[in-house]
């Protein structure tokens, strides 16, 4: 069975048609950059490139980048245009997509599921938290396979700042420092934050640095809980999206 995935992200927009048998993309993805400034048209326009790509008639499940209630409003727009906030996202995009059937779930939520379902979270129990470092941090929360939605631990406390700037991908860019700097210095610290609120067994990484992981992980010391990189890699929102919009 295949259904049709999209991760919204700060910097891009990238979909394909995923395997939901396999938990893999059934094509190579398609990415479009994410608009500046992120207003909802301006993405909704995106995302009818990227589907249009592959000429896709079905359901389409997308990921965005904040707090989503009832699989459709956006309550939160953290890193797009705060136009974002109270739109019916669902309504939005399936009018865009010629009247498609739309899910829309938090895109670090998405991740999880996909990560807990095909991935390194699979047959963990107790709780498991993903983390995915991009432009902002995204966060799923498992307790025993059940997801808490929107937990968005990104935007935690730390130094006096969202944490997200202070130990995203971005921030590491930003401010030029080595892998193993921003292991040791930002990641760590937050890591150490998130596990004495949650006491996970398990921190799974995702985003794009999850298939860098090498370069990072080994420099993260002093933290109990396991921590792995991500199985799915960044396509884990886009297999998420399309369970949700399975309905699984």
């Amino acid at each position: 069975m295949q259904i049709f995935g999209v991760d919204i992200g700060g910097s891009g927009i990238k979909g394909a048609p995923v395997d939901l048998d396999k938990g893999d993309l059934a094509q190579e993805r398609h990415k479009v950059l994410t608009p500046h400034p992120a207003t909802p048209d301006a993405v909704a326009d995106g995302v009818r490139q990227v589907v249009g790509h592959f000429g896709w008639t079905g359901p389409v499940g997308v990921t965005f980048p904040g707090v989503v209630t009832d699989g459709a409003t956006i309550r939160t727009a953290a890193n797009v245009d705060d136009s974002w906030i109270d739109t019916d996202a669902r309504a939005l995009l399936g009018e865009r997509l010629g009247g498609l059937p739309v899910t829309v779930v938090n895109d670090a939520d998405a991740a999880g599921v996909a990560e807990m379902h095909f991935g390194a979270g699979r047959d963990r129990r107790g709780t498991v938290i993903l983390l995915t470092f991009g432009t902002g941090i995204g966060s799923a929360v498992f307790v025993d396979g059940v997801l808490v939605p929107n937990t968005e631990l990104g935007h935690l406390e730390l130094d006096g700042h969202d944490a997200e700037k202070r130990a995203s991908s971005k921030a590491r860019e930003d401010h030029d420092m080595t892998w193993e700097h921003w292991a040791e210095h930002r990641v760590r610290k937050y890591l150490a934050h998130v596990e004495m609120l949650f006491s996970p067994e398990l921190f799974i990484i995702g985003g794009g640095v999850s298939r860098k992981s090498h370069k990072f992980l080994p420099h993260i010391e002093g933290i109990k809980a396991e921590i792995v990189p991500a199985q799915l890699q960044n396509n884990a929102g886009i297999v998420g999206a399309a369970m949700r919009a399975a309905g699984r």
